[in-house]
């Protein structure tokens, strides 16, 4: 998590060579100005509906969905065992260890516009690590964006969030990074271009977008939605990747949470641009999804509407899967109850290339995802559709997400899943990338923005062509 100059995205379970929560490569630059990169993180969850659950909310959609892991315990009285766990919420593994390397070593590469950028070495090795940091120093690093010798952190490191923490989490997190097994492993050296190399322009960045302060509760609040608060707007810095951000990389406080974009691999392993979708409660965001939905789909991984795929799976299989049944309940009600805030809608289609886009649907969508858009499990009762079915598509916030690359992703490479795989649920979609042309995707996921009163917008042939 510290020294971290690199996307603040989730890399995978066994994070592989480029990878949000998480967190989180941000296509948002930081000009000549800012001299930044900053890259979002982690993730999406993908969410909502204004129906609200009882406390056991993480759910009976856990039937179909793996045991989730015994984490450790967030209230113990150990300062190690409540770091872990905190550390795990803050999903700080993924972005610091390459597939098949030492836990926390560094070295992941981001591919940028500005060159590439490496994690760093957070073990406490005395060399390469943060061996010799002082809890000050480690505290510096988190909360003010400052390394040991005083140059400025990349905010891809979202010291912006992390300077929310309490005293004792920072101090707890301190003490478990104590713990983590030492590895001698320098990071390779960033290969960024100028500006983007100069870090003395981080304090430009910094005296205009980032202002240092602890989470202050509301008192008007319950404690359940304040430690939701925490944990979504601090420690999991959720807006990192959920937000969009203005010219000079940083977010944009009047559209938080409405929506966001990063690079990360598709099913070719090849990179992409995807779009993380709103989380406010907004008909286009959380509005279809109910608490119970948003707590079962961050603890289980799926929920009555979807599954997970693509870069959120690295946000639970790696975070939030981890997290107490509390806490997951707490985000929910948090993201349940921000302002519901629509973001950037885009203009329908016209009805020539709906028309277009409901024939290419039914024949190649509408018998798993149904004409109504519901997809399969999700009938009436206990009557579901599962085996021949697929997720729900009305109300979806990644089909209604300002920036269409997500949906478009899935519809050219198929969904990628997450590994281990959940139990069987779905018949598993195929990639459509080789039978479709970019028009033809484009009226697909057109009619899909536009159908069912969803109010994603249109897609154009160049968007797709951007995506193959």
């Amino acid at each position: 998590m510290v020294n971290c100059e690199i996307d603040a995205r989730s890399p995978a379970a066994a994070p592989s060579n480029l990878r949000s929560s998480a967190r989180f490569v941000s296509r948002h630059l930081l000009t000549a100005v800012s001299s930044l990169l900053l890259l979002t993180a982690a993730v999406t969850v993908r969410a909502a509906d204004d129906a609200s659950a009882p406390a056991e909310t993480v759910a009976d959609d856990a039937a179909a969905a793996p045991a989730v892991p015994t984490g450790p315990d967030p209230k113990s009285s150990s300062p190690v065992e409540r770091g872990h766990y905190l550390a795990l919420a803050g999903n700080c593994a993924t972005c610091h260890t390459v597939e098949g390397g030492a836990t926390m070593a560094g070295g992941l590469p981001f591919k940028t516009p500005f060159g590439t950028l490496y994690s760093t070495n957070i073990t406490p090795d005395p060399e390469t690590g943060i061996g010799n940091w002082t809890e000050q120093q480690f505290a510096d690093a988190m909360r003010k964006g400052v390394r040991p010798d005083g140059q400025h952190l990349y905010p891809a490191f979202p010291y912006t969030a992390f300077t929310k923490l309490t005293d004792e989490d920072v101090s707890a997190l301190y003490a478990y990074m104590k713990t983590v097994p030492a590895v001698n492993s320098p990071a390779p050296a960033n290969e960024l271009s100028f500006p983007a190399n100069q870090r003395w322009a981080m304090g430009i960045w910094k005296m205009l977008f980032f202002t240092e302060g602890r989470f202050a509760a509301d008192g008007s609040k319950s404690e359940e939605w304040n430690r939701g608060a925490y944990l979504v707007d601090g420690l999991g810095h959720c807006s990192s990747c959920h937000s969009p951000r203005n010219f000079l990389g940083a977010e944009k406080t009047d559209m938080a949470l409405t929506g966001g974009e990063y690079t990360d691999k598709v099913q070719t392993g090849e990179l992409r641009t995807w779009s993380a979708p709103n989380l406010t409660p907004a008909p286009n965001g959380l509005g279809a999804w109910s608490l119970q939905d948003v707590a079962a789909y961050l603890h289980n991984g799926r929920n009555s509407l979807t599954d997970t795929f693509g870069p959120m799976n690295e946000v639970i299989m790696n975070s939030t899967r981890h997290l107490s049944a509390a806490d997951v309940q707490a985000m929910a009600t948090y993201l349940k109850d921000v302002p519901a805030n629509p973001g950037k809608l885009g203009s329908p289609p016209n009805d020539d290339i709906k028309q277009a886009g409901s024939n290419l649907y039914d024949v190649h969508c509408g018998t798993c995802h149904l004409p109504t858009g519901m997809g399969g499990g999700t009938g009436v009762g206990d009557v579901r559709l599962e085996e021949e079915g697929g997720a729900r598509l009305a109300g979806s916030p990644v089909v209604q997400a300002s920036n269409p690359a997500s949906l478009i992703n899935v519809i050219l490479y198929g969904p990628q899943l997450p590994q281990p795989p959940l139990p069987k649920r779905w018949k598993p979609m195929e990639a459509f990338g080789d039978k479709l042309t970019d028009e033809e995707v484009a009226a697909l996921a057109s009619f899909l923005r536009s159908s069912w009163d969803n109010q994603g917008g249109l897609v154009t042939a160049d968007q797709v062509a951007k995506q193959r």
